[in-house]
């Protein structure tokens, strides 16, 4: 591996995992965006899309989640209505690229101060 791969690998481990969390989605709405809407490019990407959420649903899930219950369930819900539009013959593109821009924000904000 070359010195600049490894420190980029290196600044990678070194960010929040609420921020690498943000960049997946990121990731996955740069893939739906460059797709341009039609053919394997879009059938990819939607594919990413769906497995990202399938993942989130699964942690949201598990009963060790530390996520307060009623957030959970709604980012179920969120994640739910993102697969049936993911699976849509002609899904709104417009519609998952803004659910998953606001799930990324959502990450890279300021978690709530804690009870005092």
């Amino acid at each position: 591996m070359n010195a600049a791969a490894r420190a980029y690998g290196e600044s990678r481990r070194a960010l929040p995992v609420r921020a690498l969390e943000a960049d997946v989605f990121r990731r996955v709405n740069a893939a739906l965006r460059a797709a341009g809407g039609e053919g394997i490019a879009l059938s990819r990407a939607l594919a990413d899309n769906r497995r990202l959420w399938l993942a989130v649903e699964g942690a949201l899930s598990d009963p060790t989640n530390a996520l307060p219950r009623p957030l959970r369930a709604g980012l179920v819900s969120v994640g739910r209505a993102v697969l049936r539009e993911t699976g849509d013959e002609r899904p709104d593109l417009d519609f998952l690229l803004e659910v998953n821009e606001s799930i990324a924000a959502g990450l890279l904000a300021s978690p709530p101060a804690a009870p005092g």
